[in-house]
């Protein structure tokens, strides 16, 4: 069923290159990022527009990789490949790129990115219930906030950051009750669909405009209710961050009849955490961000907990969880959550390690379809 809400959202969104080339002929401030863990509150305080940069398609690889290793995952030679070529409208419009060492190969990679892009890099602790780790990422914070000013030339007041955490709490919840569209069932979108909205809603410049855009969505298709076709198996999609460029697992798993319903990843629901209102500015966005249960945390058992509130809310059927190949903490934490899924939830899992080529296409539709297969035998 078509929605009108829907078709505005893609169709505003398809202009963001435009809007954002012309917000920087306008003179305004642009800061680009590319991780979950990056304070989108401290660029938005400073006022500037913080947009997500590309990074999910396989077209600049292979110029990333007359610098960089081919063994490293294809998220981080496409970001790279994106800077290099210069065909990234929203990183050509970044004054400056934040970003964050949460892997061995990305902070590697922005070293070599630094050479050509004024960059930030913030330190990110990498054990999250340590006391000192949230001191020491709070300062992490206090030094973008710094950063920005210097760069910049302005002064973020704690006002300033109150205003930017309210909005972005706004398009927090914006995103949450986009998701929980698909906890219907039959869910009224497609897995696809979904995945493309997540997407794109990062690279809005105005995020009144993207919140306005997705309350209606959220409005109209809600009150429409449950979806009207049927759908196969509920699947949700565990593990690597994804987006258009990079979602054949998505398309295949549809193609084969199954719906996903939800995606624990960082394109989509640890995205809904929101900051907490009632403490210091800089600690409590410090502690939203600290609490992403990423990979590269050790201990990560709050990704577990995510997962299992997910597979609740989205009456998921099956997980898949997937991994880019080269990406060592989401492939090594395929054990522990298939563990947890197979034993504790009693839930069919698949693991998935693939990369932004079509090359093994055909054999992962094989490998899905009798995944799906035999679930519907099982069931």
């Amino acid at each position: 069923m078509p929605f009108a809400t829907v078709e505005a959202f893609k169709a505003a969104a398809d202009k963001n290159p435009l809007r954002i080339k012309e917000a920087k002929e306008a003179g305004r401030r642009i800061a680009g990022m590319y991780c979950l863990y990056t304070p989108m509150e401290v660029i938005m305080a400073a006022d500037a527009i913080p947009v997500m940069l590309c990074g999910t398609r396989q077209d600049p690889i292979p110029t990333a990789e007359k610098t960089l290793p081919r063994n490293i995952c294809p998220l981080i030679k496409s970001s790279f490949g994106f800077g290099l070529e210069e065909t990234c409208p929203y990183f050509n419009a970044a004054d400056i790129v934040v970003a964050d060492t949460t892997c061995d190969g990305k902070k590697k990679m922005f070293e070599q990115m630094a050479a050509f892009k004024p960059l930030h890099l913030l330190h990110l602790p990498h054990n999250p219930t340590l006391p000192e780790a949230l001191r020491f990422w709070t300062s992490e914070v206090a030094r973008l906030k710094e950063r920005l000013e210097m760069f910049y030339g302005v002064e973020i007041t704690e006002a300033d950051l109150a205003r930017a955490i309210a909005l972005a709490n706004r398009e927090r919840d914006a995103l949450d009750g986009m998701q929980r569209l698909m906890a219907l069932k039959p869910a009224p979108l497609s897995g696809m669909l979904m995945l493309e909205l997540l997407f794109k809603s990062g690279f809005f410049p105005d995020k009144e405009e993207s919140c306005a855009l997705m309350e209606a969505m959220v409005q109209e298709v809600s009150a429409a209710g449950p979806g009207q076709s049927p759908e196969g198996p509920r699947v949700l999609l565990s593990g690597v961050p994804m987006g258009m460029g990079s979602h054949k697992v998505v398309k295949l798993l549809e193609d084969a009849g199954a719906r996903v319903v939800g995606f624990e990843n960082c394109t989509g629901y640890k995205r809904v955490q929101r900051v907490a209102t009632d403490r210091p500015p800089l600690e409590a966005i410090a502690a939203r961000y600290l609490a992403t249960p990423c990979s590269v945390m050790t201990p990560n058992t709050a990704r577990l907990d995510l997962l299992a509130e997910m597979i609740d809310l989205f009456q998921a059927d099956a997980v898949v969880d997937l991994a880019w190949h080269g990406c060592h903490t989401y492939a090594i934490e395929q054990h522990a959550v298939r563990t947890f899924i197979q034993e504790e939830r009693g839930l069919p899992y698949l693991a998935v390690e693939t990369d932004y080529s079509e090359a093994d296409t055909e054999q992962l539709r094989v490998r899905l379809e009798a995944f799906l297969e035999m679930q519907a035998v099982a069931g």
